[in-house]
């Protein structure tokens, strides 16, 4: 009996030096520089909020918190490199869409976008362009339908890869009007939206921070907003719903820590991107772009991406979408 007790003295004793430990690290982090890695190249919207996000973090930390680009396969190069770091929130992943996506179309990862993954938060969320090419006689979502639907398979769109959220955005228009569109995947986004605008390709439906300059001054054309709502910029930019009734797509960003990342690490982040959210400069930062600052729990976003990826699964089998 005697033995048994003293067992079970270790252990406890051994539980409470363990969680010590762990909210002595929660409580000094951070005291080395953070890494956010980034799958896409310099531009886009997980580039674009890490960076913000990364200065203001290292205005209250002291820490420098680095951007570091890691383009490729979708961004799964990247998250690869994440999901096999150590997990103590000192390497961190910035994503989109894509990151729910890649379950849906690969067969097989290098990692577990589940169980090799964690959320942090969201950081921000945008709508999409619809930009058709100067060759295109058409200035509505509807007339570009009716184009479809009168000569189906003869009209294209590019996209910034297969599987990537232009892609599915299409993917889902042509799943509630019973369209068909030739697809010609790209290299990225950037090269999407040259495809439009040489005329090579019909429209593309652009990240709404990626081509809003080019609307603005005229070197690009757009037919609708993908949100529900028109936006505040061109309040006389159709939303593509109000032809297309139910239909939405919208561009999220967050950020993801390697799994057993300490909660309360996690928790300290969520927090300081929530408060990092308030600034007006910040606000007005991302208001420029269209995207809009948002973030919630570790638990609440970890609920939704996988939301995301079932979802993602869902349209990708009805479409035959796979990128192998």
């Amino acid at each position: 009996m005697f033995i048994n007790l003293k067992k079970l003295l270790c252990l406890i004793s051994l539980f409470f030096c363990g969680l010590f430990a762990l909210q002595a690290q929660a409580q000094s982090y951070p005291n080395k520089p953070i890494k956010i890695v980034v799958g896409f190249s310099p531009g886009g919207g997980p580039d674009i909020s890490a960076r913000v996000i990364g200065q203001k973090m290292t205005d209250k930390w002291g820490q420098p918190v680095v951007v570091e680009n890691r383009p490729g396969a979708g961004a799964n190069i990247a998250t690869q490199v994440v999901a096999t770091s150590k997990p103590d929130g000192y390497t961190l992943l910035s994503v989109s869409n894509a990151f729910a996506i890649a379950p849906a179309i690969y067969s097989k990862l290098p990692f577990d976008t589940i169980k090799d993954l964690e959320g942090v938060t969201l950081t921000a969320t945008g709508s999409a362009l619809v930009l058709v090419s100067p060759n295109l006689k058409v200035n509505s979502i509807a007339e570009l339908i009716a184009l479809a639907k009168k000569d189906p398979g003869k009209y294209s769109y590019s996209s910034a890869g297969i599987g990537s959220g232009s892609h599915f955005a299409v993917e889902i228009l042509k799943a509630k009007t019973g369209t068909d569109f030739l697809h010609v995947p790209t290299k990225g986004i950037p090269e999407g939206i040259t495809e439009v605008l040489s005329g090579r390709v019909d429209f593309f439906i652009s990240p709404y921070a990626s081509a809003i300059n080019m609307v603005r001054d005229g070197r690009a054309k757009a037919i609708a907003i993908t949100s529900l709502q028109r936006g505040k910029e061109f309040p006389n930019l159709p939303t593509v719903a109000e032809n297309v009734p139910g239909y939405k797509w919208e561009f999220w960003y967050g950020l993801i820590a390697p799994a057993n990342t300490p909660k309360d690490i996690l928790l300290q982040i969520a927090q300081e991107v929530k408060r990092i959210n308030e600034f007006a400069d910040v606000k007005e930062r991302y208001a420029g772009l269209g995207l809009e600052p948002v973030s919630n729990t570790p638990s609440e976003f970890d609920k939704m991406i996988k939301a995301e990826v079932n979802e993602f699964t869902r349209i990708a089998k009805a479409a035959k979408i796979t990128a192998e």
